[in-house]
């Protein structure tokens, strides 16, 4: 169990990336959704071990992460949203240079662990080709070859669909549902779907708070019955942004699609419709930016 309390950190400049998170994360795959600057890889980078926080706490099965950062570096399997790789040297070889690293030093152990990660990733075919030569999806794989090595309890990975096409993204997809049958797993996205389609819980994060957490199932159900679409030329779209809260608008044949949340059909020409994950999270950012600027205004 991964638990997570309290989590603080600012940098240089004032700049408040974490502000008191706390999260309690079990096995599986566990979703964290934020826009870009919400205080995500700034939160897997702490819980990486790879920087202190200025307050809270963070435990790993009970072990401290702060106060010992080697106990999880032991049992950890980090893919960061950017990573290198040195030119011009095989995915095996490389591999066997990263399990040294991670302590592995039986020759035999690291081979079989090696090929083992390989294969689960499908990258056993080139595993003798230069990473530095792969596409982006398979460099991504690379990275959760990596991350497996040493059998670790707790894998976090930061945005590693990104960038991805729709066959490399359901292959991972699949990737790391696998791996979510037995360790913990933190996805960290912006891409709502990544969430929708892999986790049975997850949270939002803004501003470096965490806003909304649970299962998504439930939280859609939330909306159930007060989601509304109507599809207007681009002009009157200001009109209803005074008029109702709405939640997202969406090109659909040159035309904006507009989503409100109202307990009534708002007026004449809106439909109800079935609510989704993306629903949501627009809502809970919405809810929580309004929340700021009230809090400002004071």
């Amino acid at each position: 169990m991964l638990v997570i309390t309290a989590l603080a950190k600012t940098y240089p400049g004032g700049v408040k990336a974490l502000d008191g998170v706390c999260l309690t994360v079990g096995p599986g795959l566990f979703g964290l959704l934020g826009p870009n600057g919400a205080g995500k890889s700034t939160l897997m980078r702490t819980i990486a071990a790879l920087q202190r926080p200025d307050a809270g706490a963070i435990t790993l099965d009970g072990h401290d992460i702060v106060a010992d950062p080697q106990a999880v570096r032991r049992v950890l399997g980090y893919l960061p949203q950017d990573f290198g790789v040195y030119p011009g040297i095989g995915a095996r070889a490389l591999l066997d240079h990263i399990a040294v690293l991670k302590g592995i030093a039986g020759r035999r152990e690291r081979r079989e662990q090696v090929e083992a990660v390989l294969e689960v990733t499908n990258l056993r075919a080139v595993g003798d080709t230069a990473v530095s030569t792969f596409s982006g999806g398979m460099r991504q794989r690379f990275g959760i070859a990596q991350a497996l090595l040493g059998r670790p309890r707790l894998i976090v990975v930061d945005e590693p669909t990104a960038g991805l096409d729709p066959e490399e993204r359901n292959r991972f997809h699949n990737l790391l549902s696998q791996i979510g049958e037995e360790a913990i797993v933190l996805l960290s996205t912006h891409i709502v779907e990544d969430v929708a389609e892999l986790c049975p819980r997850m949270a939002v994060l803004s501003g470096g708070r965490v806003i909304l957490g649970g299962e998504p199932g439930r939280l859609i159900e939330t909306l159930a019955g007060r989601l509304w679409r109507k599809t207007v030329p681009r002009a009157p779209v200001e009109r209803l942004r005074s008029a109702w809260p709405v939640l997202s608008t969406h090109l659909f044949a040159g035309e904006t699609r507009v989503h409100v949340v109202a307990d009534n059909r708002p007026e004449p020409g809106f439909e109800a419709v079935a609510p989704g994950l993306e629903d949501v999270y627009f809502q809970a950012l919405a809810t929580a930016g309004a929340a700021a600027a009230r809090s400002a205004a004071c």
